[in-house]
């Protein structure tokens, strides 16, 4: 079976063409093309995404994604099996553009439709890695981006136990603000880590939100405010490069020293042997360095998507949605995009009615 898969719930407009053959099990996906137009430039005079020019961008871009991601796969449109979407959680014009497009395209194919939840996609990038190896279910997932930190136990596909959620700001959102504290550009997180590159790690310790050793749940807003008032102490060094380094490597240290030991934590309280990392975090270098040492002394074998697929991308919505096509989901016309949507909450909004059956559906 092929699917187009179509993400847009932020600010990157993206298509993919993903083939996935059922028979004894599920194989390896074949990921056939892979096309992500970012909005960068658009939004970084304002250090974070501004939701109406993200949902502008994505009316202009949607179109051609779509066409490139049909010429690189070598493919026409009715070589498809389905038309996956993101349905939710995230900017609702983003959202609401990419769903409009898929419903065109779906009912003008005459194939299903089926929406998914965008961090449903996430857990399913690793699968697209032609590496993964024993990658299988279940696991634990350290879900890590501009707007979600999540600890998740996903028992089997599309079923997901929450562990641990962020009280306040996403990791990506605490890379933001202590870029912009720093002078640093957007996005935060690549910032800091370029700065962080031959700094002293150890040189500031910045504070560890940790609530109880067994408590899953993140809290990155006390290490912002750590990081305002020290550089505010420490005006006159703002122009040393060496001490700026050691700053961005301790705060750096501080966030991915968090996430490790909670995910680590995770997979001692589940059982679990596996770790599953997505997200856009999750390209951060020092963070796989720390989550594989940990990991390996732990005896957790730990996967990550290709860096290609960590961020925002429609192979991992294919993909999605090539499996839950499967299991027998088929959208109406009816389907709506939310723009809040609990990840435990995911089988509460699909219907399991069959798609109305005109064109090679039926």
């Amino acid at each position: 079976m092929r699917a187009l898969g179509i993400e847009s719930s932020c600010d990157e407009t993206a298509a993919a063409v993903v083939t996935l053959t059922f028979g004894e099990g599920v194989s390896r996906p074949i990921l056939q093309a892979n096309v992500v137009h970012g909005q960068v430039e658009v939004h970084a005079r304002y250090g974070g995404v501004v939701p109406e020019l993200a949902s502008r961008a994505h009316i202009r871009n949607i179109g051609p994604v779509i066409a490139e991601a049909f010429q690189v796969a070598g493919i026409t449109p009715d070589a498809l099996d389905c038309v996956a979407v993101t349905a939710g959680p995230g900017l609702i014009g983003g959202l609401l553009t990419g769903m409009a497009t898929a419903k065109g395209l779906a009912m003008a194919l005459g194939v299903p439709l089926v929406g998914v939840h965008h961090m449903e996609g996430h857990l399913m990038s690793p699968f697209l890695d032609p590496d993964a190896g024993a990658m299988d279910f279940p696991f634990v997932s350290l879900l890590v981006s501009g707007g979600h930190t999540l600890l998740v136990h996903a028992r089997q596909f599309g079923e997901y136990r929450p562990l641990g959620r962020t009280r306040d700001d996403a990791v990506g959102e605490a890379f933001d603000k202590g870029a912009r504290l720093l002078g640093l550009g957007y996005p935060g997180g690549p910032a800091i880590a370029t700065l962080a590159e031959g700094g002293d790690r150890e040189a500031i310790r910045f504070p560890r939100a940790m609530p109880g050793r067994e408590q899953l749940d993140f809290s990155f807003s006390g290490l912002k405010t750590a990081l305002r008032t020290f550089l505010g102490q420490h005006q006159a060094r703002m122009d040393e490069p060496e001490w700026r380094r050691d700053v961005a490597a301790s705060y750096q240290e501080a966030i991915v020293d968090v996430l490790a030991s909670k995910s680590i934590a995770a997979c001692r309280q589940t059982g679990e042997r596996r770790l599953v990392v997505a997200g856009g975090v999750g390209a951060n270098r020092r963070l796989r360095e720390r989550l594989l040492e940990r990991g390996n002394r732990e005896g957790i074998q730990v996967y990550f998507p290709p860096l290609s697929l960590c961020t925002d991308n429609g192979a991992m919505i294919a993909l999605a949605g090539l499996r839950r096509l499967a299991m027998g989901q088929r959208d109406g016309w009816a389907l709506n995009v939310q723009a809040r949507w609990p990840v435990e909450k995911i089988g509460e909004t699909f219907s399991s009615s069959r798609w109305p059956s005109i064109g090679r559906a039926s």
